[in-house]
């Protein structure tokens, strides 16, 4: 089977089973790249595609710059196309089924209470000054994100009816397509439903959407990230990158850090595993602190 074909298989059966649009953007892109490698260097069809041909690739991507992380997720991409060409009985194995990924320094950014506090400041200082909507809304995004985890797409999809003010909830739709309510504090309750007066005098008819555009239509993908890429130039922090899921890890770094169960936290990240969770609370857990608080051999030491 072409490869171009094979391809473009894929992701109509990735549209079909209602994969988000990041996720086939994700596909066209990563995936792409193999492909487009394949085919200029002569392999063709899918079944001419060899364990070789893999590692050479991201072999290539090494060679380019790619760190681990990336180069773990394009081997992803390929493995679930190679496996989707087995199912559909194209190739009898997957070639990159044995490719190990490449081990991963982890790490993972989270903004410090002060850096919170000047990215806070930057827009109360703009909203004060020109009652600017953009300003309370981008503000309004990062309170919200560091107040309850929620994801970039999630956010981009909230709208008022999704919010609780009753019962202190927010309704999304979460990674895996289900529904999930999410408790909210009395304080996000109180500064979402002053951000929801100032919307209904700014704009007189209230969007269905809780953060929209300068046009009162729903924000995009990319719409969002110019906002926190306009966000990281103005505060040029050096150690931190500036995203929607950097808010995310910083919310999930303060819960680990508090103490809070493990369980408590997957829950409330809505982690599919809870292995994902594990990995965050080893990382920051204070357990790790008390335990070494209460055995360090220094403890019995004069000195």
């Amino acid at each position: 089977m072409l490869l171009k074909f094979a391809f473009q298989d894929f992701l109509d059966d990735r549209r079909f089973k209602n994969t988000t649009k990041s996720n086939i953007k994700n596909y066209q892109i990563l995936l792409g790249e193999f492909i487009n490698y394949c085919i200029d260097n002569e392999v063709m069809n899918v079944e001419d595609i060899t364990y070789a041909h893999v590692r050479q690739y991201l072999l290539h991507c090494q060679e380019k710059g790619n760190k681990a992380g990336t180069i773990n997720t394009k081997l992803l991409r390929i493995r679930a196309f190679l496996n989707y060409m087995v199912e559909c009985e194209v190739i009898k194995k997957n070639p990159a089924k044995k490719i190990k990924p490449q081990k991963d320094d982890i790490k993972i950014d989270i903004f410090t209470d002060e850096q919170i506090r000047q990215m806070l400041s930057f827009y109360r200082r703009i909203k004060q000054r020109e009652k600017s909507y953009v300003a309370y809304r981008d503000y309004m995004m990062i309170v919200s994100i560091l107040g309850t985890g929620i994801r970039r797409g999630e956010i981009i999809n909230l709208q008022w009816s999704d919010v609780d003010f009753i019962n202190q909830t927010i309704s999304v739709f979460g990674k895996n397509r289900t529904k999930e309510t999410i408790p909210i504090t009395d304080k996000l309750a109180k500064e979402l439903s002053a951000y929801q007066t100032f919307c209904k005098q700014f704009w007189g008819v209230l969007s269905d959407f809780v953060f929209v555009k300068r046009d009162n239509t729903q924000l995009t993908e990319n719409a969002v990230m110019l906002v926190f890429k306009y966000l990281g130039e103005r505060m040029n922090f050096k150690d931190v990158r500036v995203s929607a899921h950097t808010f995310r890890h910083t919310f999930c770094h303060r819960l680990a850090m508090s103490g809070m169960s493990a369980f408590a936290i997957q829950k409330l990240m809505r982690h599919k595993n809870i292995s994902v969770t594990m990995r965050y609370v080893a990382m920051w857990g204070n357990e790790l602190r008390e335990q070494n608080d209460k055995y360090n051999p220094l403890n019995t030491l004069e000195i």
